[in-house]
């Protein structure tokens, strides 16, 4: 699952407004604050818990405007989805939303966001952490920074590049089941330009030399599928819808993806199931399910509700 964003917002003074989150609060108010709601988030969790996954990622966006209090309460509300040995988390763009705010929430959020076997405290360079699961190896890449208003861009820079390219060259080694999870897709055209990922090439090019089984983001709030390189080596790019989406928005309402993994190195099987809301008073249901290993390349949301 990606893009929570957890409300409502806490109390704002006017300090807390003094900087690029009076841009957010704005938004907030006209926006998602009518969009966004903590009876679907509970509802799509409440689901997405019946199906008894193995591990829950988590692909950033947790809060809003990156508060103190936000943060925190994102932390409250990660204890109860699961314990940190079963769901990882990787930050997104609202969590780094100013200057400061990534510090506090690898502060506050590392038991989900810290590598096996890793006691020293989360920063910047602890990215990408990996953590293996039976056959599965689960690579965190963050790419949260703070940006000016109106900006909501994201970063894959050199010194990150190098770790992960060393993580998947190692793992893959290994035999294991390669999941990356970034939030701003790492795909062309997949949003607008002032939410585009800095450095798609370079993130390309470390999986294409480096290989990887697949790639789980959010952002976009779109259900969407893209495919990296070609033939049998290409590689699954999943999205998902926000969620925290009330239907009736711009977006498709809230969603999460089950992805089953079978099989063996050279033979992996990866069926997706998507899972999400029709309509307002209407229970989760299966909304597409597809076979990652056959299906064909699409640009454009998976699913409309």
């Amino acid at each position: 699952m990606s893009d929570v964003h957890l409300g409502p917002l806490p109390d704002v003074s006017y300090r807390d407004l003094a900087s690029k989150r009076v841009v957010g609060y704005i938004n907030w108010q006209r926006n998602r604050r009518r969009h966004m709601h903590d009876a679907v988030i509970d509802t799509i969790v409440a689901d997405m818990k019946r199906q008894a996954p193995d591990h829950i990622a988590v692909t950033g966006d947790l809060v809003n405007l990156a508060l103190d209090g936000e943060i925190e309460m994102a932390r409250l509300w990660l204890e109860t989805l699961g314990p940190p040995q079963d769901v990882s988390v990787v930050p997104g763009n609202h969590d780094a939303y100013v200057p400061g705010a990534f510090g506090k929430v690898c502060r506050s959020w590392a038991p989900w966001m810290n590598g096996d076997g890793i006691n020293h405290p989360i920063d910047r360079n602890s990215f990408p952490y990996l953590r293996v699961r039976g056959n599965v190896a689960l690579i965190g890449v963050s790419t949260a920074r703070a940006t000016a208003p109106f900006m909501a861009n994201g970063f894959f820079r050199e010194g990150q590049a190098k770790r992960l390219a060393k993580l998947l060259a190692e793992t893959g080694k290994r035999g294991l089941f390669r999941v990356v999870m970034i939030h701003h897709p790492p795909v062309r055209a997949a949003v607008s330009q002032h939410k585009r990922l800095f450095g798609i090439r370079r993130f390309q090019k470390i999986v294409a030399r480096n290989g990887a089984e697949l790639v789980l983001h959010g952002h976009s709030h779109e259900p969407s599928l893209y495919f990296l390189g070609s033939g049998e080596g290409r590689i699954p790019v999943v999205g998902v819808a926000a969620a925290g989406q009330s239907p009736g928005g711009s977006h498709p309402a809230a969603q999460y993806n089950l992805i089953d993994i079978g099989g063996e190195p050279g033979n992996w099987q990866i069926n997706l199931t998507r899972r999400g809301l029709t309509g307002p008073s209407i229970p989760p249901a299966d909304l597409q399910v597809i076979d990652l290993m056959t299906a064909s390349e699409t640009r454009r949301s998976l699913v409309k509700t």
